[in-house]
């Protein structure tokens, strides 16, 4: 009898891993991976005047493709808008949407995603300007507020205004580009996003510096990359990708000096570079899949910085995407 559980047992295992690795084996037979990404947000997913995307989702896709390819260039990246985001992921349009999409219930239950950890630590705020001297979110009572339908932005705007009793006018539009050229064009008197994306359209508005973020932060949006059910292996190579960012990072292991960190004695240090254990195999990828990932895109304190931080013209504080170790929320499971 136990000997029938135990053939039982490894029959349910293989099994499970049968119907799992479909992605990652199509991926790998096409050559290339097909991201969902923003296209107009610029920090997070934007091409330039040549064609080529930047942005820190962006980076996060480019990682997954130089984990798996040692090339991260084998990436389509295909613009969505809000509406059609979802569905592009569930028809199998896109292998993964890195498009700063919020991790919410509902998305995650009843989409049929699954979403693989946050890779920037967001919340909701509003834009005006100068001349309309208001201070704060509090002062919004009657104005008008463009917005983007069908968004968690709508709904946060909604429960903000109606928690302080304020009288709300919501001017809706049906993608982002729209609701900011009305902004501009004064056909509202607050614009409002993730801070993120406030800070990035900012710097397309005919006269950036007549604006201001203001202050207050209105709801919690941890903004990551979300794959589809029902494929375990594929959600791992995603989430231990954005992982091995993060970690990479903590461990102080940069694009400059992964080289030399190969000659680590830390234990540590050499299973995550794949010197010691099969992290790599176990996930159906060479040993060596996070130095091809610091290699190609930096650690994630790196992409950071040159995405949207210091390095880049939003300048946005890393602020709650800081290492644990540093005040913020940026943590991952050790790689182990």
């Amino acid at each position: 009898m136990k000997r029938f559980a135990s053939m039982l047992a490894l029959g349910l295992v293989v099994c499970a891993q049968s119907a799992s690795g479909q992605t990652l084996k199509a991926v790998t037979d096409r050559g290339m991976l097909n991201c969902g990404a923003n296209g107009t947000l610029a920090g997070f997913g934007l091409p330039d005047a040549q064609g080529k995307w930047t942005g820190l989702d962006v980076d996060v896709c480019r990682a997954v493709a130089a984990a798996i390819f040692n090339d991260a260039n084998k990436v389509k990246f295909v613009p969505l808008s809000a509406k059609d985001r979802f569905t592009a992921l569930q028809s199998g349009e896109v292998d993964v949407l890195v498009r700063n999409t919020t991790w919410t219930s509902s998305r995650d239950t009843s989409l049929g995603l699954n979403f693989t950890g946050v890779d920037y630590y967001d919340g909701q705020g509003f834009m005006v300007r100068k001349a309309l001297k208001v201070n704060s979110a509090l002062e919004l009572g009657d104005a008008s507020v463009c917005v983007q339908q069908g968004t968690t932005t709508e709904l946060n705007l909604a429960d903000f205004f109606h928690a302080h009793n304020m009288k709300l006018k919501t001017v809706t539009f049906a993608t982002a580009n729209e609701a900011v050229k009305a902004y501009d064009a004064g056909r509202c008197d607050a614009y409002t996003t993730d801070a993120s994306g406030l800070y990035a359209e900012r710097l397309r508005l005919a006269n950036s510096n007549d604006h201001i973020v203001l202050p207050e932060i209105i709801s919690k949006e941890p903004l990551g990359p979300a794959v589809r059910h029902g494929d375990d292996q594929w959600f791992d190579v995603v989430k231990w990708t954005l992982f091995a960012l993060i970690n990479a990072e903590d461990l102080g292991i940069t694009k400059g000096n992964v080289d030399e960190m190969m000659k680590s004695p830390s234990p540590e240090i050499r299973r995550v570079l794949g010197l010691e254990g099969n992290s790599g195999e176990s996930l159906g990828l060479t040993n060596d899949w996070v130095v091809r990932i610091v290699k190609a895109v930096g650690n994630y304190g790196e992409m950071f910085e040159n995405d949207v931080g210091a390095n880049s013209p939003l300048k946005i504080e890393r602020g709650l995407n800081k290492l644990w170790s540093k005040g913020g929320l940026q943590y991952a499971p050790p790689i182990r």
